[in-house]
């Protein structure tokens, strides 16, 4: 069980993100991987990175997997692997984590924020073509795209490279939150151009410290990215033929997720279905968040917009619920980076979000009685308010 009740759903402990109770149910077996790990010593890229490599690409369907170590580091090969740096624009989502846009100044290029659906909470297609036209009249070169798939479902790729093709753009898919979701029947890790993700120990399929993977079917593309995250080595590791980076995943964090990938396709559906029981819980008195048509998630972050979120923010940590608020201050408005351009439409949805979402507790191992707690904790707490309306207003 999750929790411990007090006071009529008051005084919960709700554990956040499910890792203790994953840990139970498999026993033994991350005990022996690291065993086996240990016994062998090849603790960088040994067997079990090429192995878990293998697994991911058929597990999404793409033709390559090239683990790295971070989920940043993985957006950042790639854009050295496109050759992106000084005088090129990257778009970026101004509501996002600060990862996705920390990597294009470090390549030397230059981060062009775009605005995000209210509904979606992923890029707007219209604002990335205005913010097009803004990187040309500035004299520079659009190169690249990273759309995020914020809290577990895929940005529209359709409707973005719709945009993008046209002027010649790489899209590269920052999933970090996304992995194990799909569009269109077409698994995220071959939705974009490349896909990047995180093994961080909050996302959906995590480790126990960083990790990430990137995605493609260029060939090309795949032999740079195994270069540049082994300091650009060639046919050894003192054959540097290009500047590169010091990201490989440890064989440990490789063992640890292969154990945990047996269970991913069920720890999905547990993930889904706790999602539904919140939207038939709450969905009478709030707005729930919503799946596109044709489209599925891995909630990695159950997320409401409220009104009154700062209010509900206060009585969840009061009752010993972990909720959320990502990401309180757009990535436009953060000192490093307001020298930034911004889409010249502007990014009214991503700052009324920053203000306004919250999220709630969600992972597998949630159970019924806890989830129920959390749910009449946060209808009480909005009754005692007097605030259970969302304001609609937004643009």
């Amino acid at each position: 069980m999750g929790s411990s009740q007090t006071d009529g759903g008051y005084g919960l402990n709700v554990t956040p993100t499910g890792l203790a109770e994953q840990r139970l149910l498999l026993g033994d077996q991350i005990d022996q991987a690291i065993a086996r790990v240990l016994a062998h010593g090849q603790f960088i890229l040994g067997p079990e990175v090429t192995q878990l490599e293998q697994r991911l690409a058929d597990f999404c369907g793409a033709r390559h997997c090239v683990t790295c170590a971070s989920g940043t580091d993985a957006l950042q090969l790639l854009l050295m692997a496109e050759g992106v740096g000084p005088g090129d624009a990257v778009f970026v989502p101004a509501f996002s984590f600060v990862a996705t846009a920390e990597i294009v100044p470090l390549v030397g290029a230059v981060p062009i924020f775009v605005d995000v659906s209210a509904d979606s909470f992923n890029m707007d297609p219209s604002s990335l073509e205005a913010a097009i036209g803004l990187a040309t009249r500035l004299g520079l070169r659009p190169r690249c795209v990273i759309a995020v798939d914020l809290f577990g479902q895929p940005a529209d790729y359709d409707a973005i490279d719709a945009v993008a093709a046209p002027h010649g753009l790489t899209v590269i898919a920052d999933a970090a939150q996304s992995f194990g979701a799909s569009r269109h029947g077409r698994a995220v890790g071959t939705l974009g151009h490349h896909t990047a993700t995180s093994f961080y120990p909050t996302k959906p399929l995590s480790c126990y410290g960083d990790g990430g993977a990137i995605f493609t079917d260029d060939d090309h593309v795949a032999d740079l990215l195994r270069s540049l995250r082994v300091h650009g080595q060639g046919r050894s590791k003192n054959d540097n033929i290009r500047v590169g980076l010091n990201s490989r995943l440890d064989t440990i964090q490789a063992a640890i997720l292969l154990a945990k990938l047996d269970l991913f396709p069920q720890e999905i559906l547990e993930r889904q279905a706790r999602a539904r029981r919140y939207s038939e819980g709450l969905g009478d008195i709030l707005r729930v968040p919503e799946v596109q048509e044709g489209a599925s998630s891995v909630w990695a972050q159950y997320t409401l917009v409220l009104q009154d979120r700062d209010e509900l923010a206060a009585l969840c940590r009061q009752a010993g619920i972990p909720a959320a608020v990502y990401y309180p201050v757009p990535l436009h408005a953060q000192p490093g980076y307001r020298r930034f351009p911004a889409t010249p439409t502007g990014l009214t949805n991503a700052e009324w979000l920053a203000k306004h979402v919250i999220s709630l507790p969600i992972h597998p191992y949630l159970d019924a009685e806890t989830q129920d707690a959390i749910m009449q904790t946060v209808r009480r707490g909005l009754q005692a308010v007097g605030k259970l309306s969302l304001d609609a207003q937004y643009a």
